[in-house]
């Protein structure tokens, strides 16, 4: 891992008190850190007022928007922060919640790590992912197929369930920048799971009895039901909890229009209420 990558995870895990920071997103992938980089923050305990701490009992992660100066360079990142222990149990399966297994099914990379225990817990949470994951997809993909049918089948499904809006095919692009590595780990976290299944010829097929089928099955009807709501509350919530969201939004509308906006304390306080203005002052700057 690059040295700037590094050193912005020391620093976010000073700041938020982190035991653990993963790294994963589109950077992760090219390299590029122009734009805004990704990480989670895994801590010993919830953050904050009472108020939050009981928030992030249901509505994980708290999200914030950080900018660090490395070797002369500022570097820009979107954080999302949980405790480990709920991360454990999220990647488990444990919460109706599809958001974390299916982000650390991709690829991610620990950057930064208070011991090694902790590195322990983290890297055995994200083998439960892959295993999550995989159960799921064996209901969600094809009797029998190639093992990229599978994970295309789970996020096409999943992106349904959380509400998100994705362009077509975006399943598939996922896939494309490693598609050795899905190849490879469905098998892998289907044995572990303890899902059985069939390999011939690149076609693979798992053999669910029938009461671990139709238990999987009502749980992602349940995920289904329930994702939506879940997820609306979460944007409700970041709306008011988003730590730097007023810095976040101004860095992103100077970014794709050119124009830049003053960050004023009303603005960094209040950025719900100062986003109208804060639009209406762009359309007019458009315009002229």
């Amino acid at each position: 891992m690059s040295a700037p990558i590094a050193g912005m995870a020391a620093q976010l895990a000073a700041t938020l008190g982190g035991r653990a920071v993963l790294f994963y997103g589109s950077a992760l992938r090219t390299g590029d850190m122009d734009g805004v980089l990704d990480f989670y923050v895994l801590t010993d305990r919830a953050r904050g007022s009472p108020l939050r701490r009981l928030g992030m009992r249901w509505l994980w992660p708290d999200v914030s928007f950080h900018e660090v100066i490395i070797d002369g360079v500022t570097l820009r990142a979107k954080v999302a922060t949980m405790p480990l222990a709920t991360f454990e149990k999220a990647t488990r399966g444990s919460f109706i919640d599809t958001t974390i297994w299916t982000r650390f099914v991709q690829p991610s990379a620990l950057v930064w790590c208070a011991d090694e225990a902790t590195e322990s817990r983290v890297v055995g949470a994200i083998g439960d992912a892959a295993i999550t994951a995989a159960r799921f997809a064996a209901v969600l993909g094809p009797e029998r197929g190639a093992p990229r049918e599978y994970w295309q089948a789970l996020f096409r499904e999943t992106y349904r369930a959380e509400m998100r809006v994705e362009a077509p095919g975006r399943e598939q692009q996922i896939l494309v920048y490693d598609p050795a590595r899905y190849e490879t780990l469905l098998p892998i976290a289907w044995d572990a799971g303890e899902v059985a299944h069939s390999a011939e010829a690149g076609i693979v097929a798992p053999q669910l009895p029938f009461a671990t089928y139709r238990a999987l099955s009502q749980a992602w009807l349940v995920r289904v039901r329930a994702g939506k709501a879940l997820n609306i509350a979460r944007l409700i919530k970041a709306a008011f909890t988003f730590d730097g969201a007023a810095r976040y939004g101004l860095w992103k509308v100077q970014r794709h229009t050119g124009i830049s906006v003053e960050l004023t304390p009303w603005r960094e306080a209040h950025p719900v209420m100062a986003a109208p203005a804060v639009l209406w002052r762009v359309m007019r700057a458009r315009a002229s």
